[in-house]
């Protein structure tokens, strides 16, 4: 696939992708959950057997995106390996495994006129998928909305746009050969920004607008769109090592959540420490971070024992640097950290790192995250991680999902009623 000229009526190609994508919708929505894993299991295959292609589409764009200029985190987030390949089939594969949500009852009732009440999963309808840079996602939305009875219609970044390409094509294939509607996965063919304005006002259309990129993108989406939006703005992940933590684990759990893949929304932005710890756990975790070419930015108490940290600011304890940076404060107790959190984070992923039981307990519960983790690095907050087979994107809103949205949260659900000829009364 290559990039089209630009389109002559942009808006009525917008319209036309969005009326196909209904279409396609409707059929899904009745489609067998055996048809579909059928799909998910024959993509999968495809992706390892014509892995060569997409690799070759991929370095043409990390080709041209080292000429653009862009970091070491976001070549890494462009970047797919054979190994990113496997796992982004192992992905699908975890999809068709997991239960059909659509058509499930998820609770029944039988009333006292002897009516029977199911409350019944049932597909969204239409998702528009906006993205950027990272073209596995590509992958993950497609099974994961066709799983669930949703057709998508997907718009990548200009910067992936060869590799995402390379990925539609594959799926779309394998949509063919299991007798899905092709339609069903739909990648927007141009790569003028206007598109996306026209996209989001389809909401006779299309059901939910899903962003995932920085943070100007997704407040972009939810200022424009006429239909409901999830969404998270950014990732400002906190990792607490309260006073009886274990400092082996506490120093594991933040060298992963930092450094692993400093790109992504999960990866640890700040770091608190209890001053009961600080003299002996910040020297050490100042030491590992350094070998691993992380700039630390401190309070004055946390530059007291790590001399070569840079005074942090304020914007420093609300930044998400996706970068290897991050911001460090030594608080005296639990509920400091909480009330720092609370104040400074995203409502994404905090972490506390304890030997203390009700320690740990007071803090997930005081904390207002998507996710919190205890004794464990943020980077699980992830749909895979989680069991949830993949996601489609991590929502800090509370209505109507929250956390890493997988197959329930892509899909609804509908009261179904059987009666014998009831009629109601006064």
């Amino acid at each position: 696939m290559t990039i089209l000229p630009a389109v002559s009526d942009l808006a009525a190609y917008c319209l036309d992708v969005a009326r196909r994508a209904r279409a396609a919708a409707r059929m899904l929505a009745i489609t067998s959950a055996a048809q579909k894993d059928a799909w998910l299991y024959a993509a999968a295959k495809a992706l390892i057997e014509r892995n060569a292609e997409i690799l070759a589409a991929n370095e043409k764009d990390a080709t041209a995106a080292i000429g653009a200029g862009l970091t070491a985190a976001q070549l890494d987030r462009l970047r797919l390996t054979p190994a990113r390949l496997r796992g982004a089939a192992n992905g699908l594969r975890e999809i068709a495994a997991l239960p059909d949500p659509v058509g499930q009852i998820r609770s029944s009732t039988v009333r006292p006129n002897g009516l029977e009440v199911h409350k019944v999963g049932a597909p969204l309808g239409v998702i528009f998928f906006i993205y950027e840079s990272r073209p596995n996602v590509t992958v993950d939305a497609a099974g994961l909305c066709v799983k669930s009875g949703n057709a998508v219609i997907l718009r990548g970044g200009r910067e992936a746009f060869h590799s995402n390409a390379a990925l539609h094509q594959i799926l779309a294939d394998c949509l063919a050969d299991a007798g899905l509607p092709a339609d069903a996965v739909q990648l927007v063919t141009t790569t003028d920004r206007a598109a996306v304005g026209h996209f989001l006002k389809l909401n006779e259309w299309i059901d939910l607008a899903i962003p995932r990129g920085g943070e100007g993108l997704i407040r972009r989406v939810a200022e424009e769109a006429r239909m409901p939006v999830l969404k998270h703005y950014k990732g400002n992940c906190h990792v607490y090592v309260e006073k009886s933590a274990d400092l082996e684990k506490a120093e594991a759990i933040v060298v992963n959540g930092k450094c692993q893949r400093p790109g992504v929304c999960n990866a640890v932005e700040s770091l608190l420490v209890d001053a009961a710890v600080a003299p002996a756990f910040l020297p050490r975790i100042a030491a590992a971070l350094r070998k691993r070419g992380v700039e630390l930015r401190g309070c004055p108490i946390t530059r007291e024992y790590v001399p070569d940290a840079i005074a942090a600011t304020e914007e420093d304890f609300a930044a998400e640097y996706l970068d290897l940076i991050l911001s460090v404060k030594v608080v005296n107790n639990l509920d400091e950290a909480v009330a720092h959190i609370n104040r400074y984070g995203s409502g994404h992923t905090d972490a506390i790192v304890t030997n203390d039981l009700t320690a740990a307990r007071r803090f997930t519960a005081a904390v207002d995250s998507a996710a919190v983790m205890v004794n464990a690095s943020t980077r699980f907050n992830d749909g895979g991680e989680l069991g949830l087979g993949a996601e489609i994107g991590i929502s800090t809103d509370k209505f109507h999902a929250r956390g890493p949205c997988g197959l329930l949260e892509l899909t609804s659900y509908k009261y179904v009623v059987y009666g014998e000829g009831q009629v109601r009364g006064e």
